[in-house]
């Protein structure tokens, strides 16, 4: 009896933090095959409003939530999204709640996108605070939070986690080079697969983003002023 308690309970745990994601709304369908899905802005005028997607519950797999939103919007042919917040009984708008929030979809032709440039973005883990270090500048990202640095065309950025076994990286940003995405993971230890046995020690992981992630990111993670 002790045993099956503890499965229900667990069972319990799992679908309370289980997060879905839902198709809610359907306008309008479109035929296309773009494989993007990047957030707008302004350009939510020159837009074709498809439907809604609503994401209920919360979770830290923020790939896995942006997978099956990308999946519903792909379902009606979007290529576009923007946060849809919900507002109070006076009109007002609800703070940002990650356990529950609307995505509008739109379709959107790609040479209708405002170019985005001369921008590093650099994104928090989902459950971890991180220290790192821009040109020997140090920073305290906040879990669910991000930085974004003004980059210059042509000066080196070199960018740390500030530990002995951390990552580093060193970005050369071009003129009118596109907006740049990386997330900054925290401490990892994974089995030794060398054939030695033991343990690998990592203090922290620099990583690319693709665009359409990490725009999504953007809108669910908290920006963090220099």
């Amino acid at each position: 009896m002790k045993n099956i308690g503890i499965a229900v309970f667990i069972l319990l745990v799992q679908l309370f933090n289980a997060q879905n994601v839902y198709l809610t709304k359907v306008e309008k369908t479109n035929d296309n095959t773009d494989t993007f899905l990047y957030a707008i802005n302004e350009e939510i005028k020159e837009a074709q409003y498809l439907g809604e997607v609503e994401v209920q519950g919360f979770s830290k797999d923020d790939a896995g939530i942006f997978s099956l939103v990308y999946k519903k919007a792909k379902e009606i042919g979007a290529n576009t999204f923007s946060l849809q917040p919900f507002e109070n009984i006076d009109g007002s708008r609800q703070a940002f709640n990650p356990s529950n929030y609307k995505l509008s979809l739109y379709y959107l032709p790609k040479e209708k996108l405002v170019s985005q440039t001369g921008h590093l973005y650099l994104f928090a883990s989902s459950d971890k605070e991180q220290k790192i270090s821009i040109n020997k500048k140090n920073y305290l990202l906040s879990p669910r939070s991000f930085l974004i640095i003004n980059s210059v065309p042509g000066e080196l950025y070199t960018i740390s986690t500030k530990k002995l076994l951390g990552s580093t990286i060193k970005i050369q940003p071009k003129a009118n080079e596109t907006n740049q995405y990386f997330q900054v993971s925290s401490l990892k230890v994974k089995s030794d697969t060398s054939g030695v046995g033991g343990l690998n020690l990592k203090s922290g992981d620099i990583v690319g983003l693709e665009k359409s992630f990490a725009e999504f990111l953007t809108l669910i993670y908290s920006k963090t002023n220099q």
